[in-house]
């Protein structure tokens, strides 16, 4: 650093030797005028050969906003983020202006990490700035020998300027201050081969804040990642000064984060100054609203459409010019009428109908009766597991693994029919390992009934599709009888007839997490062994899937970071901890969450939220429209607390 700062000073003393005025007075103005940021559309519209994607959607994102991009899985969320980056790359109607002073970061929820790089988590964030270094270095070098030196001093002054935009000065320390943020201090000598996924994922967060400080886009960053990471990555957020546009499902962040949100849904865009809870707020009082309006319009159709009858069969038994003129004034109020009750998008967005299913030898000799027990409260929880005490399905005894470390050793545990648990722990500690040894069950420590029919959900969709091939290929073997009857069932979990016909790969992350939710659905499996479900759904489809689960009438054994769906479908937990699994009520997982994360009863207030939202959803449907309405009056309540 001593070195490259006198270098630099030598540049300068340059500079000043060579009354470089015209330059100085060119970069005087630049500094005096703002640097100008803009991402705007405007009556954008875009469309796939099978699908319209956008029509004639407006946003604009200012200076320092936090936006959350949100929408249900297949919207085009990424596709909008690719237009961002590559608008050159896309025809489109509309205008899309992109004016970012120096370049645009991009955090990809895939990441890929070259395991040939033996180089640390230090060096790694420092890279950019050591190439902006070494390059004003040679320029000084250059300079010293030089005769003209006009050329050089612009190259100089265009590489100071971007060292300068990044904070260059100053970089080591503050490295080292955003490694403190994400709770990573200790892990700028760790090599990057060394890191878990999560870890990996907010070095490369980082890295993008660093030297991308003006505007980052991320695409589903939150994904796989732990509650300890998922809160070094809200802290993250919640500290950089420049603009971030994140696409995420993830309630928690979508819950503390962000102060303006974009709703992409069906080819329309609405945008929401303000946080994502006062956003839902809104649109439950907009659905009730429109809701009243609708039943209201109905009623009115319903009385025109019985008075055009009546007509009709007047003018058929008498030919009168008169009545001929009312029933056409008649049917064209009835037109007008019908045509005035559309909706919008954004307040009827239909969820996917996840629905999971035992086989009938399951239901009579596996599991215990649990009929009518539907009620997610944990005392209920407890009361089912205890009647369930009559078959074990799963033992498991002195199950240990090691890759390039040991990662758990001599566990022990056992599972009964109809429990539904969560594996929970920090990332890199074996959790996916031993739920796929369950699902092979090769291991000499793994017992699994053989009676039981298991299902199994991988993180690595190409594990059970060939993605490659369609998804109407890959569901040949489901037990249907013909394509259309594909089709239909497919339609059901949002599948439109025109995605079944397209190949697997080309879906979205979300998409392929309910491609294989249809999957495991027409199994009819005893057992599920569920790794991360929750993972790149959006939150109408975290809500279905959690409803499923539910309701499920066999044993369920998860891997899940979501502590949402963790405390509101699951019976207890196993918590990795020292290389073992510890039981754990999920009354204490929610203690232990709120110790390290929270100063209030988040999770309650979260729960309570919830059962006003399905009160409010059962009156709507009930056409109960003033009882809504103090549900509603209520839940403002609940979220003023949160």
């Amino acid at each position: 650093m001593e070195e490259s700062g006198k270098m630099r000073r030598c540049c300068q003393d340059i500079c000043a030797l060579w009354h470089y005025e015209s330059y100085a007075t060119m970069s005087g103005e630049n500094k005096k005028r703002k640097e100008k940021f803009m991402i705007k559309a405007e009556k954008l519209s875009y469309s796939f050969p099978q699908k319209d994607l956008y029509n004639k959607i407006s946003f604009t994102l200012e200076d320092d906003a936090h936006c959350a991009f949100i929408g249900t899985n297949g919207t085009g969320k990424s596709t909008l983020v690719d237009m961002i980056l590559h608008p050159d790359n896309y025809l489109y109607d509309g205008r899309l202006i992109v004016d970012v002073p120096g370049r645009i970061g991009y955090v990809s929820q895939f990441y890929s990490l070259d395991e040939e790089k033996e180089v640390t988590v230090f060096e790694y964030l420092s890279e950019e700035f050591v190439r902006l270094q070494n390059e004003i270095n040679t320029i000084c070098d250059e300079m010293a020998t030089a005769d003209e030196l006009d050329e050089l001093m612009e190259r100089y002054q265009n590489v100071m300027d971007q060292f300068q935009a990044i904070d260059g000065d100053f970089y080591e320390s503050n490295i080292r201050k955003q490694l403190k943020i994400a709770n990573l201090k200790d892990y700028e000598n760790h090599l990057l081969t060394n890191l878990s996924g999560g870890e990996f994922k907010l070095i490369q967060v980082i890295r993008e804040m660093m030297i991308s400080p003006k505007f980052i886009i991320m695409d589903e960053p939150d994904v796989f990642l732990d509650f300890e990471h998922l809160n070094a990555l809200k802290n993250l957020i919640n500290s950089h000064k420049g603009t971030l546009l994140v696409i995420t499902h993830n309630r928690y962040l979508l819950n503390h984060c962000f102060n303006k949100i974009l709703h992409l849904e069906n080819a329309e865009l609405q945008e929401f100054d303000g946080t994502y809870v006062d956003y839902n707020f809104a649109l439950l009082e907009m659905k009730i609203e429109q809701q009243e309006l609708a039943a209201a319009d109905m009623e009115e159709i319903e009385r025109n459409r019985k008075i055009v009858e009546r007509l009709r069969n007047e003018a058929t038994k008498v030919d009168s010019a008169t009545k001929g003129r009312s029933l056409k004034a008649r049917v064209s109020l009835l037109e007008r009428l019908e045509a005035r009750k559309t909706k919008s998008p954004f307040v009827d967005i239909r969820q996917p109908q996840i629905e999971l299913h035992t086989s009938a030898k399951s239901s009579d000799d596996v599991q215990g009766d649990v009929s009518g027990q539907t009620d997610a409260d944990e005392t209920t929880s407890e009361e089912r597991t205890e009647q369930n005490h009559e078959k074990v399905i799963l033992e498991v005894e002195n199950y240990s693994v090691a890759f390039d470390r040991q990662i758990m050793e001599e566990v022990i545990f056992s599972m009964e029919a109809g429990e539904k648990v969560a594996i929970v722990g920090p990332n890199g500690t074996g959790k996916t390992t031993i739920l796929r040894d369950i699902y092979k069950n090769n291991n000499p420590a793994i017992k699994l009934d053989p009676d039981l029919k298991a299902a199994y959900l991988s993180q690595m969709h190409g594990e059970v599709f060939d993605e490659r091939e369609t998804v109407l290929k890959n569901f040949a073997d489901a037990g249907f009888e013909t394509d259309a009857e594909i089709v239909r069932y497919l339609k059901t979990y949002g599948f439109e007839e025109e995605l079944v016909y397209n190949k697997v790969e080309n879906l979205s992350g979300g998409e392929k997490n309910l491609l294989q939710l249809a999957k495991i659905s027409r199994m009819d499996a005893d057992f599920l062994l569920l790794d991360e479900p929750t993972s790149h759904l959006d939150t109408y489809s975290q809500l279905a899937l959690e409803q499923a689960i539910e309701k499920y009438e066999g044993a369920v054994l998860m891997v899940s970071h979501d502590f949402y769906t963790v405390a509101n479908c699951m019976d207890y937990v196993f918590f990795v901890e020292e290389k073992k699994l510890r039981k754990m009520s999920i009354r204490k997982f929610r203690k232990m969450i709120y110790a390290d994360h929270f100063d209030k009863n988040y999770l309650e207030l979260e729960q309570k939220k919830k059962e006003l939202e399905n009160r409010i959803s059962f009156a709507l449907q009930a056409g109960k429209f003033e009882e809504a309405k103090k549900y509603c009056d209520d839940l403002e309540q609940i979220i003023n607390q949160m």
